[in-house]
């Protein structure tokens, strides 16, 4: 006895061959022209770098926008916009960035920070910081005479902060000259010289004269540099070392370019 098949399932096979059909490498056509599967795969790792967890609910609106963008695609294409110079000029920037972006991230992936550099940053920032760090405030004026007199009136009594009210450095002069935490590197050598020699409590006797003017310095405090342990620096370390190497790169190819 033969079988032959339900009306159902005669509705189901009738309604599958009536769907568009919609080759492996692709995941819609609109208006009969298809959306490349990579398209869509790229939507998806863009997602997925951000923290999105992939899902079907994903790849359906993923799905959707790219069918989104294909019928707005379309519609500028039969306005002619893709024909306009500067439309053109932004479709060519927008190409050329993400080449760019390609090939840096290639040349970040065949060109890694080692530990052995990290280790060597790491001790050379070290070495910078030496084994003390300051406290000093400052006033800054123009001229020698000046900061004489500055010296004459803390030598007659007067708070270092209330003279600190007249000096040119905008940044600490509201602050009584407080210049905060720091270590030697981070001034110019006359500053960091006269400011290494005071005792804690103490001021310069003499100005100090640098590129800025000349300085009248108080040694509030003096502690033992708490250098950071190296595990918990060695993302920044690695962010910067990377960027450096980037940077290098981009000026070697920069020199060997023939630009007319």
């Amino acid at each position: 006895m033969k079988h032959f098949p339900s009306r159902l399932a005669i509705t189901l096979l009738a309604g599958f061959l009536a769907l568009p059909v919609v080759a492996a490498d692709s995941v819609a056509k609109v208006n009969g022209v298809a959306i490349p599967a990579a398209r869509a795969q790229a939507m998806l790792a863009e997602q997925r770098a951000q923290g999105v967890p992939d899902s079907e609910q994903l790849q359906n609106a993923v799905r959707e926008e790219l069918v989104r963008r294909e019928v707005l695609s379309q519609e500028a294409g039969k306005k002619g916009l893709d024909k306009k110079a500067d439309v053109q000029a932004q479709m060519d920037m927008a190409r050329q960035a993400i080449l760019i972006r390609a090939y840096l991230q290639e040349f970040v992936r065949a060109n890694p920070v080692t530990d052995a550099e990290l280790q060597k940053e790491y001790d050379a920032i070290k070495g910078r910081m030496g084994d003390k760090e300051y406290k000093p405030r400052h006033v800054l004026v123009e001229t020698e005479t000046e900061a004489k007199a500055i010296i004459a009136r803390l030598q007659n009594g007067a708070p270092f902060e209330e003279v600190a009210k007249e000096s040119r450095d905008p940044g600490s002069k509201d602050r009584g000259g407080e210049l905060g935490w720091s270590n030697p590197g981070m001034y110019v050598k006359p500053f960091s010289d006269a400011m290494v020699a005071l005792e804690k409590g103490k001021y310069t006797s003499t100005p100090v004269k640098s590129d800025f003017g000349y300085h009248v310095i108080q040694l509030d405090d003096v502690r033992p540099v708490q250098a950071p342990p190296f595990d918990e620096v060695k993302p920044q370390l690695q962010q910067r070392l990377q960027q450096q190497k980037v940077e290098r790169h981009v000026m070697e190819l920069r020199e060997k370019a023939k630009v007319e």
